[in-house]
C-alpha cells in the first residue's frame, strides 16, 4: 500500500468513526419552560436517548431530613458536576455509563444501585444547567434554549407540584420566589447566550420539534437518519 493509499484509508476510518458517534443535542431552560417535554419528544422522534440531570444531585444523606429540605435545589452547586460531565463525555464518545439513582423523596442516592445507560445515535442532554457548565459545551453538536416567560413557567410549576407532589399553592409560591426565580435569573437565563437556537417555550410542541430538526438538517446532523 502506498503512503497516499494509507493516508486515504486512515482518513476514511476516521470519518467512519465520526459517523458512529452520537449526535449530542443540549436542551436548557428554566423550571417550567417546557424543556423536558421538548427533549423527550426529540428523543422519541429521533429514536435516541433522553438524558436528564436529575440523578446527579449530590447525596445529602449526611444531613438531617430537615436540613436536606432547606437546600436550594435550583443552584448548580447541588449537582455533582464532575461526575455529570464525565458521564456525558463518555456517552458522547459512544461508551455506556452506570448512572446513579436518586431518591427525591429523601434527597439521597440509592446506595449500591446504578442504572446502565447506553449511547444511541442521538443523545438529548436536558437540564436547567445544560448550557451552564463550560466543560459540557464542547461535547454538544447543537445547543437549544427554551425561552419561556416567568409567568408561564410559574403556572406550569404550580400545576405540576400540586398534581404530582401534593404541595399547597402557598408553599409553591414561597419556594418559587425564594429560590427558583432568583436561581433562574442568576444561572439559567444567562446561559441562553450560549445557545445556537432559541425556541419559544409557549409555542406548540410540534412547532418546537420542527424548529430543532430544521436546524439539525441545516447543520448536517441528521444525514440519512433524518
Amino acid at each position: 500500500m502506498s503512503p497516499d493509499d494509507a493516508s486515504r484509508t486512515k482518513s476514511r476510518i476516521g470519518e467512519d468513526e465520526r459517523t458512529r458517534l452520537p449526535v449530542v443535542v443540549a436542551v436548557a431552560g428554566c423550571s417550567g419552560s417546557g424543556k423536558t417535554t421538548l427533549a423527550a419528544e426529540l428523543a422519541r422522534t429521533l429514536g435516541g436517548v433522553h438524558f436528564h440531570f436529575d440523578h446527579y444531585y449530590r447525596d445529602l444523606a449526611h444531613l438531617s431530613r430537615e436540613e436536606r429540605t432547606r437546600q436550594n435545589f435550583d443552584d448548580p452547586a447541588l449537582l455533582e458536576s464532575p461526575l455529570l460531565v464525565s458521564h456525558v463525555a463518555a456517552l458522547a464518545a459512544g461508551q455506556p455509563i452506570e448512572r446513579p439513582l436518586y431518591d427525591f423523596s429523601s434527597h439521597t442516592r440509592v446506595r449500591g444501585r446504578t442504572e446502565t445507560v447506553r449511547p444511541a445515535p442521538f443523545l438529548t442532554i436536558e437540564g436547567l444547567f445544560a448550557l451552564y457548565y463550560p466543560e459540557l459545551l464542547p461535547l454538544y453538536h447543537l445547543r437549544v434554549y427554551v425561552d419561556t416567560a416567568d409567568e408561564v413557567c410559574f403556572e406550569r410549576r404550580m400545576k405540576r407540584d400540586m398534581e404530582e407532589r401534593g404541595r399547597t399553592p402557598e408553599s409553591i409560591r414561597r419556594q418559587y420566589e425564594a429560590t427558583v426565580r432568583p436561581a433562574s435569573l442568576a444561572f439559567v437565563r444567562p446561559s441562553a447566550s450560549r445557545a445556537d437556537l432559541v425556541v419559544d417555550g409557549s409555542g406548540a410542541l410540534d412547532w418546537k420539534v420542527e424548529r430543532v430538526l430544521a436546524e439539525m438538517r441545516v447543520r448536517g446532523l441528521l444525514g440519512s437518519k433524518g
